[in-house]
């Protein structure tokens, strides 16, 4: 892994608001010193398609080198990345505080501000990363939404790949109705706080219902805040709006700063009050914990909420080994494959999704950690599928040799990637729908979570 004295990999604070981040000169000097690391080095040929696609890149150039490939055919190297920060994290034995400060994933970030900075994403690419408009309004069409966009449907799905450049084959999350969206449903259904527990009246939450937990899958926020309620935790939900990440992808860190900013200044005050902070899904974690305090240092309230805030299965397993869980869960002897998300593994705190679930009597658990290969509303793209699909073949064809009783992710979408792929691997398989890992932990407690 990393060099020896050398520490673990950190960050440097993105100067987005430089303008020699975005100087094509000093941005193109730049790609070429890390791309010639990376080409010397090759340990992350494996991981995702930039790699093979840099190192074939260089491979076909007339020298063999660096030194001849046109700058203009890096695009597809950039476009290939997903953010995923595996390389960053898992590989490069380069990464900072090396001296030779690779941060590969931040560096294709860069390269698509610059895109960002000249003109070069579309319209179309912005509006569909809107994803916290987008959930409120078709959360109001829900039926209509969902027909739309559903796999199989030959007539909305071919204009949306023409309109929107949406693979027809790509799974797309469901929506729920507005009344049955995560913030409503918590208002009017509430819950009882279990003074019996080992941990009660020691903690508070804020869960911050991510744009995915509010609009497509509420029942992650209602099993997390049944889970704490069993144990003694006072929580409330909430949704500030969108952390930002789809509009990371993109190189928008104006818009990213913006994000954090406002639902720093409406978090803030709750940390103010003695609350934790939950978020939902890993990416929001990611964004809350690492990327935010990078893009808007200066800000105060981004760098309060980044101290306070965790992942789901990370603050059970906090209350597990600080406080206590309350007593009542039941042997789970069932099969269950967990995929590690990528922005779970991101955070580097270890699997703690797998130590949730191993807390549960009889857990029978098999942790894959490779890539799923969604990556958000890239692997959705017309140009992307494909190698979405490909990218996430290891785990879907692991997951069909287990073929378990249950499949578990902490991402939403890399779980219903993952059972896509299964299927892509057998038309006759019949793959358990993916869960997030906190709705076998609320069912080992008895905890069932109506639609």
């Amino acid at each position: 892994m990393h060099s020896e004295g050398t520490g673990a990999p950190t960050r440097h604070v993105i100067p987005w608001t430089e303008g020699s981040y975005t100087d094509p000169t000093v941005l193109d000097a730049e790609l070429r010193r890390q791309f010639d690391v990376c080409h010397g080095c090759r340990r992350c040929f494996n991981l995702c398609d930039s790699f093979p696609r840099l190192f074939d890149l260089i491979d076909a150039a007339k020298t063999g080198e660096l030194d001849s490939v046109v700058s203009a055919d890096f695009r597809p190297v950039v476009d290939a990345c997903t953010l995923c920060d595996m390389c960053f994290l898992t590989k490069c034995p380069y990464a900072p505080p090396h001296e030779f400060n690779i941060d590969f994933p931040h560096l294709m970030l860069r390269y698509r501000v610059a895109e960002k900075g000249a003109g070069k994403v579309t319209f179309v690419q912005r509006e569909i990363r809107k994803t916290d408009r987008n959930g409120s309004l078709a959360s109001y069409v829900s039926a209509l939404a969902n027909w739309a966009t559903k796999a199989g449907n030959g007539l909305t799905r071919s204009v949306l790949a023409a309109v929107a450049n949406i693979h027809p084959r790509a799974w797309l999350p469901a929506y729920v109705g507005a009344a049955n969206v995560l913030v409503r449903r918590a208002a009017r259904e509430p819950v009882a706080v279990n003074a019996a527990a080992p941990a009660a009246g020691k903690r508070k939450v804020v869960l911050y219902a991510t744009c995915s937990g509010n609009f497509n899958k509420p029942e992650i926020g209602l099993a997390t805040r049944a889970v704490l309620a069993r144990n003694g935790v006072e929580s409330v939900v909430l949704h500030p709006g969108c952390c930002g990440m789809p509009q990371l992808e993109i190189g928008d860190l104006a818009a990213v700063s913006a994000s954090a900013k406002k639902v720093a200044a409406d978090l803030v005050p709750w940390i103010d009050k003695g609350y934790d902070v939950v978020a939902l899904t890993p990416s929001c974690a990611l964004m809350l914990k690492f990327e935010w305090p990078l893009i808007a240092p200066k800000d105060p309230n981004v760098v309060r909420l980044a101290k306070a805030s965790h992942d789901v299965a990370e603050y059970i397993v906090k209350i597990a080994k600080t406080d206590g869980l309350a007593e009542g869960l039941a042997p789970m002897p069932e099969s269950v494959a967990l995929h590690i998300s990528c922005h779970s593994r991101a955070q580097n705190m270890g699997f703690k999704a797998a130590d949730m679930l191993r807390l549960i009597p009889e857990a029978n658990v098999t942790v894959l950690d490779r890539c799923s290969g969604h990556g958000g509303a890239w692997g959705a793209e017309k140009q992307n599928f494909p190698v979405a699909l490909k990218v996430g073949k290891p785990v879907a064809r692991r997951v069909a040799e287990l073929n378990p009783t249950h499949i578990a992710s902490e991402c939403p979408l890399a779980g219903d990637h993952i059972v896509q792929g299964v299927q892509e691997l057998d038309a006759a398989a019949h793959p358990p729908t993916a869960v997030h890992p906190i709705m076998l932990f609320a069912r080992a407690y008895g905890i069932e979570i109506k639609p």
